[in-house]
């Protein structure tokens, strides 16, 4: 039934930065089956971009709600039965129906003809106190509203009639559909031609990575990003200019900031991933366009870009005017401790935002959480309470603090000191958080990586999915 009809919704959302015929080929690669090739999908969005009088637009962005660039022609006589929504039509309007639909909630109330459904109401005790427009009788059943003006449970109301509908008309309406399906479709042999899917896992891959990379290129590698980050490594450098071992309490200092801004700043990127894309995933999912692990693979890989060169970028920058170890084996180790935080983060950030799916909200729990996380992560604060230790077992902070500290010292190195020279491993910011552990270290960040995406796509997995609510 998917693959034959097309739902529009009164507010239609579209990838504002692609094309008008980037958005038809990819919808076109994902929804078409794998009967077609890639050329005649190709062809057949070259049609509909004919068929609806978009030539002229057809390399225009699509726009947002503040830009729109292109308007839709006009669909007549193509041989396709358009159903269309009226809000609150009045009487006379209402009776040149042939048939009408009340839904609540995704629940079916009616759905029969015109003229039968006041009847039908009545017959199973809801009638009109007064005379009144069906249209807005009908309204008020759906919102749960009794017209004898009753306050009855509104939840009552709506299962009360969708229960009777079920009981009534259901079988009808399903013995309705099954001769139609019959006479079409021949006993059903052209829908069981094709699976679930209309195309594979990998071609839903690609093409979503593709489409996402070209949706998301105006703000991948933006000049105000590549900016902010280039100035923070300047002004770093700058403030611990070639810090050398005399200097061990800038250096620990440098290495704590290094794990806090890049705790911070994926965090912040990828926390308004999945609400921002929440309609367009809700369409594409109920429509049955792809599978939700194929949609969420490809949002991930997409962001790697950004999400490594510009960390990469930061530490070359940084570590070379900051003095650190001159040996590319230190500098390639602090690299990839790194990069292993920024992804670790970034799941935080995805994880958050699948799960709140506001804005707001996830931005204020993003902040409680990696504020407590940056306390506990063995710089501010050496003596915590036990009952509040166990922060740091979960704190991403204390883990890639640990592990720069390990990418810089080892246990052997020594720094001048009062008495002479003194044990690296005896500084009092490393004694506290110790250079022992580093595999434990690794391997938690690890775990962290896959299970905040895990949680993730298991938060995302509600999105798009519709919910019965009376049985």
């Amino acid at each position: 039934m998917k693959r034959n009809i097309g739902f529009v919704t009164q507010d239609d959302f579209l990838y504002p930065h692609l094309t008008v015929t980037e958005t038809l080929v990819y919808t076109a690669l994902l929804r078409l089956p794998n009967t077609l090739s890639k050329a005649e999908k190709t062809m057949q969005a070259e049609a509909v971009i004919i068929q609806l009088e978009l030539t002229k637009c057809k390399n225009s962005v699509v726009g947002d709600e503040f830009l729109r660039v292109f308007q839709v022609g006009r669909e007549e006589g193509g041989g396709r039965t358009i159903v269309m929504t009226i809000h609150q039509p009045s009487s006379r309007l209402f009776y040149m129906f042939h048939k009408v639909m009340l839904l609540s909630e995704g629940n079916c109330l009616y759905f029969g003809k015109v003229s039968e459904v006041m009847d039908y109401f009545s017959g199973i005790g809801y009638v009109p106190l007064v005379a009144m427009n069906p249209a807005d009788f009908l309204l008020d059943l759906a919102n749960g509203l009794a017209p004898d003006g009753s306050h009855e449970n509104k939840s009552k109301v709506k299962q009360s009639l969708a229960l009777a509908y079920k009981h009534n008309r259901l079988d009808n309406l399903k013995a309705e559909i099954q001769e139609t399906n019959s006479s079409h479709f021949q006993d059903g042999s052209e829908n069981n031609s094709f699976g679930k899917w209309p195309t594979t896992w990998w071609q839903q891959f690609s093409v979503l990575l593709r489409r996402g990379l070209k949706e998301r290129r105006h703000e991948s590698f933006s000049g105000l990003k590549i900016g902010q980050v280039v100035v923070v490594a300047l002004l770093s450098g700058l403030l611990w200019w070639q810090s050398d071992a005399s200097h061990l309490q800038d250096q620990t200092g440098l290495l704590f900031f290094m794990s806090g801004f890049w705790g911070f700043f994926p965090l912040f990127q990828a926390i308004f991933t999945f609400p921002q894309e929440r309609k367009m995933l809700e369409k594409e999912r109920s429509s049955g366009t792809y599978r939700l692990s194929s949609y969420f693979i490809s949002r991930i890989v997409a962001d790697l870009p950004m999400e490594l060169v510009l960390p990469a970028v930061f530490v070359t920058i940084t570590y070379w005017m900051a003095g650190l170890k001159p040996t590319a084996g230190h500098f390639f180790h602090t690299l990839l401790v790194l990069l292993l935080s920024v992804l670790v983060a970034q799941g935080m950030g995805l994880a958050l935002g699948a799960m709140v799916m506001d804005q707001k909200k996830a931005t204020v729990l993003a902040s409680v959480l990696m504020l407590s996380f940056l306390l506990a992560g063995g710089y501010y604060v050496q003596h915590v309470p036990a009952f509040i230790g166990w922060i740091k077992y979960i704190s991403i902070s204390n883990y890639s603090y640990k592990l720069l500290l390990g990418s810089l010292y080892s246990k052997s190195d020594t720094y001048p000191c009062d008495s002479g020279v003194c044990l690296v491993r005896e500084f009092p910011n490393i004694k506290h958080v110790g250079l022992d552990g580093q595999i434990s270290g690794a391997v938690a960040l690890a775990i962290m990586l896959v299970g905040y995406r895990l949680i993730g796509y298991l938060a995302l997995m509600r999105i798009g999915v519709t919910k019965k609510k009376y049985a």
